[in-house]
């Protein structure tokens, strides 16, 4: 499985504040500084100074993802952000991108389980549009009948052709559907296609008036930049945007899984795959750092053990991975997942990725191996401190997740994983009864007979 970070959302409900930091660790630059300013209608703006970036970066992001969403509505956030980019009374459909474009930069946006982001990366002195285009769409999107229902059809294609048309993208969404009965990551962040048939304009408008607010949405600049005069900026053209009705996070229990699940999927395909998921915490439990780790000792590269065992030895996978990440919301999953090879069974591969956690249960990996996993997740993130998107995306995520002072805390917390912790973890975690196993059954194509 690809790794992702799934964010927290976090109400911005503090007062008008400001200060001024210096920024450490991921930032390599003993120049770089950081500022933080709370606007008055909740609005929060972190200002990443980096006087060695060659380009500067915007974003704004919103917590506003499909956890926001519910039954029978799913896909509302997906299909928002494409919204996002059809006009307001001062600017048409698409001129948006356009104008960045002509400015000689480059925007494009993201939604995920947790929160929805737009950006642009631009010169320094060029961020003023960004500025002036983002606080326009944050309060006066259009959002004309005709545009939704064919954007929406867009949607609807995108979906069939990621995941309709992509069996392991199918097994992905079935295996979450069922390991969670009452947790909004049970449903896929482009939505159900039943739902998006159903989406109406005033289904749209309504979540964006709910969550596209300033009080509800985090801006980051970063780069070379005169911060004083963006911050100015930012306060003109965002501080007369009213202030948003709070959003009260939902207290989430999943129900406790008490034994093994199984699903199966059968679709064309070439080749058979599977997908373990067990349930696992997020970032604010303390077992996570030690579950990081544990996932890159088993899939961190080709010499880790998973690819040396499948692959390289036994020889009956095509690919084979660990995945684990704690930045969510909620609590979500530790994933094993595997290819098989044309002729190798299923059942054979699946058996393989148990025994090499069995491994790991029973006798302790080694600190030399342990040391390599926490290196490789520490460089994950130094080896993008040259990226000033990079630096800027790294705020965010942990700003999101409540604080960016979080992300010391997180390198701190990998720093102290020591073998015994990994071992534990997969102990604990990593069983049978916690379990959710998705199969994909290979269909002969129907059309080639």
């Amino acid at each position: 499985m690809k790794k992702s970070f799934k964010l927290i959302v976090f109400s911005l409900l503090l007062p008008c504040l400001v200060f001024t930091y210096s920024a450490i660790n991921v930032f390599a630059s003993e120049n770089t500084s950081l500022h933080e300013e709370v606007l008055s209608n909740g609005l929060k703006v972190l200002a990443l100074k980096d006087p060695s970036a060659p380009l500067a970066v915007f974003q704004i992001w919103y917590h506003a993802g499909s956890i926001n969403e519910q039954f029978g509505k799913t896909g509302l956030s997906h299909l928002l952000e494409h919204m996002m980019f059809k006009g307001t009374p001062k600017y048409g459909s698409k001129e948006f991108s356009k104008i960045i474009s002509r400015a000689g930069g480059v925007d494009n946006a993201g939604t995920t389980r947790d929160y929805v982001f737009y950006y642009q990366k631009l010169a320094p002195d060029r961020l003023h549009l960004s500025i002036e285009l983002e606080a326009d769409r944050m309060h006066n999107l259009i959002m004309d009948p005709k545009e939704t229902l064919a954007e929406r059809d867009v949607v609807m294609e995108e979906r069939r052709m990621r995941y309709e048309d992509d069996p392991q993208s199918l097994v992905y969404e079935e295996v979450l559907s069922t390991a969670f009965k009452n947790n909004p990551y049970r449903w896929p962040v482009i939505g159900w296609m039943q739902d998006l048939k159903q989406i109406t304009r005033d289904d749209l408008y309504e979540y964006y008036r709910k969550y596209y607010m300033p009080n509800n949405a985090l801006i980051v600049i970063a780069g070379n930049i005169d911060i004083d005069s963006l911050m100015a900026k930012i306060r003109k053209e965002f501080g007369a945007i009213p202030r948003g009705d709070d959003i009260k996070g939902v207290k989430i229990e999943e129900p406790e899984q008490i034994g093994e699940r199984r699903i199966f999927v059968k679709k064309e395909a070439e080749l058979p795959y599977i997908l373990c998921a067990y349930k696992a915490p997020n970032i604010f439990n303390e077992d996570s750092y030690a579950l990081e780790v544990l996932a890159a000792v088993l899939a961190g590269g080709k010499s880790a053990r998973i690819y040396k065992s499948l692959i390289d030895e036994k020889r009956i996978a095509l690919s084979a991975d660990a995945s684990y990440s704690s930045f969510g919301k909620y609590p979500f999953l530790f994933y094993l997942d595997a290819t098989a090879l044309p002729g190798k069974s299923i059942d054979e591969v699946e058996k393989a990725l148990y025994e090499e956690v069995e491994k790991i249960k029973k006798h302790a990996p080694g600190e030399r191996e342990v040391q390599k996993a926490k290196n490789q997740i520490e460089a994950s993130f130094i080896m993008g401190q040259d990226s000033i998107f990079f630096q800027a995306e790294i705020l965010a995520m942990f700003e999101m997740l409540g604080d960016w002072r979080l992300r010391d805390k997180y390198f701190e917390g990998i720093r102290r994983v020591a073998p015994e912790d990994v071992q534990r973890v997969a102990q604990k975690y990593l069983i049978e009864d916690k379990r959710t196993v998705g199969i994909l059954i290979p269909l002969k194509n129907q059309k080639s007979k």
